[in-house]
């Protein structure tokens, strides 16, 4: 009765992360917590889970990797690569991008590309980025840490009694089919959309919003008496009243109090507004705008921003700019952006002020699209300290000459003593969620395992797989995978599957981890 109770458990806990409603680190601890109150597995158990040591591994890589980012070598190969004729470059964009994620964080990957990929001018970015995108995915499955979901399974198969998985042990699978991967990228790409950089410009306009205030003498009078119809470089695109839109705007137009002014054009020329008093652009009056800096900057997927709108956050206050505009996409936003939940991979145009460098959340929350305002590179020294630190660690990793796990440990003291990195930065973007999401998915793991709800799963498999022998309970366990990830994260998948994947290969008597790739499923060792 236990082990259905826990697997029904768990199918509401992945109904749950489908909806996206609730965060799946929330979730997850949640569920994990009820097991250990519940008694389906001991609090001991939980908090071995949380001091797993390829967890812990997981954890020391990106911090680690916080410097590695960093380092100006990643700018200065990124401009080499887009020369020579589009398939070139493009094969060379792939090659790179798949070879660094492949013991790099993906993220940092792309967009220290990224920058290389807007600059020029030679080929569009509708031709460049989905090879980008996918490329950084294929070269994470090809080694050990080069994505956290080959350390989750790692860290779960050490929890299950079994050897960790070697550096490349992934390598005899992935590489191929990564290679194969991105063949067909670059003969396909000649598919993708090839915008001309007019185009592409005007796709990626952002629209500006001002709020006339009760105080402000634009009220009462036309749009021809205030002046608003023959901007520099702006143009009144609509006005929103009182839930309703005025569009197209009349020259004869009336300014009420609390209309929401729409512009479009030259957003660069947002100073223009600045001679209209009374009107307030998402926290700042137009007539006291920052105008140090107009800055781009992209929301990341680490960021505190995620579903909040800009007056829940205090967004001036947090960071000392005021948001001009905003771009989602080719998606014209056109509610009062204030009130608007933010996405991550949402574009904001900032008004910035001296100090906005110096915020210390800058990295956590935003990809800084202008060069002139990004993190402080490192320096040559720092940069041939973290790498060639970095490529020792791997190297000896590798020849078994020290653990991964203290090599990284060793590497993190002398960036830390050398001051590449700092304590506050490693505080800033210590990957609290997770630590929780993957110390909580053991934990419900083993609790599928110790209540027999795994074996349950395991027994509906074979039963289905029976006439197919192992190789169709195989294809079974990847198809289920398969359908996991198109519902939830890839890490939250994996700490779903392995318990069924586990206790499916000791149903057919095979081995977890198979010693060969010549021979994938052999029988496990009689005990």
């Amino acid at each position: 009765m236990e082990s259905w109770s826990v697997l029904i458990s768990v199918v509401v806990l992945l109904g749950l992360l489908t909806s996206g409603r609730v965060p799946p680190a929330v979730l997850f601890t949640g569920w994990a917590g009820g097991f250990a109150l519940l008694g389906v597995v001991d609090s001991s158990d939980m908090l071995a889970s949380l001091a797993n040591p390829a967890l812990a591994t997981l954890v020391l890589l990106m911090l680690v990797s916080l410097a590695l980012e960093r380092s100006h070598r990643l700018d200065q190969l990124s401009e080499r690569l887009l020369r020579g004729s589009e398939s070139t470059a493009l094969l060379r964009l792939m090659g790179t991008s798949a070879l660094l994620s492949a013991f790099l964080n993906n993220t940092a990957v792309v967009a220290s590309f990224l920058g290389a990929i807007s600059r020029q001018r030679k080929i569009t970015s509708s031709r460049l980025l989905i090879p980008l995108s996918f490329a950084s995915i294929l070269g994470g499955i090809t080694t050990l840490i080069g994505t956290s979901t080959n350390l989750v399974v790692s860290s779960f198969a050490v929890n299950a009694g079994l050897p960790a998985l070697d550096m490349f042990q992934f390598s005899l699978v992935g590489v191929p089919v990564a290679l194969l991967c991105m063949l067909v990228l670059l003969f396909s790409a000649k598919q993708l959309p090839k915008h001309n950089n007019g185009e592409q410009e005007s796709s990626q306009e952002y629209f500006l919003a001002a709020q006339v205030l009760h105080d402000s003498p634009l009220i009462g009078k036309s749009i021809e008496e205030n002046r608003l119809r023959k901007l520099d470089g702006l143009f009144l695109l609509e006005i929103e009243r009182e839930g309703h839109l005025i569009s197209p705007v009349g020259p004869e137009e009336i300014i009420h109090a609390g209309d929401i002014l729409a512009f479009t054009g030259e957003v660069q020329k947002v100073q223009t507004l600045q001679r209209f008093q009374g009107l307030e652009l998402f926290g700042s009056r137009a007539d006291d705008l920052l105008t140090t800096n107009l800055v781009e900057v992209v929301i990341s997927n680490e960021s505190e921003l995620a579903n909040r709108t800009l007056q829940e956050v205090d967004f001036r206050t947090m960071f000392n700019a005021g948001v001009v505009g905003i771009r989602r996409g080719e998606k014209r936003i056109k509610e009062q952006l204030g009130r608007i939940p933010l996405r991550v991979g949402d574009s904001l145009l900032l008004a910035v002020g001296a100090d906005f460098r110096q915020h210390r959340n800058l990295d956590r929350n935003f990809h800084v699209l202008s060069g002139s305002l990004q993190r402080p590179k490192l320096s040559d020294a720092q940069s041939t300290l973290a790498l060639s630190g970095f490529a020792a660690v791997i190297v000896a990793a590798t020849l078994g000459l020290m653990p991964l796990f203290n090599g990284l440990l060793l590497l993190l003291g002398a960036l830390l003593a050398s001051r590449v990195l700092t304590i506050s930065e490693m505080r800033r973007r210590f990957p609290f969620e997770l630590l929780l999401l993957i110390g909580s998915a053991l934990t419900i793991a083993r609790g599928l395992e110790a209540s027999g709800g795994a074996q349950l799963v395991a027994n509906f498999i074979q039963n289905y797989a029976n006439g197919f022998g192992v190789m169709g309970a195989f294809v079974g366990i990847y198809l289920l995978t398969l359908l996991l990830t198109e519902t939830v994260t890839n890490n939250a998948a994996a700490a779903l599957a392995f318990p069924i994947a586990l206790s499916t290969a000791q149903a057919f008597d095979a081995d977890p981890l198979p010693s060969s790739w010549l021979s994938p499923m052999a029988p496990a060792p009689a005990s």
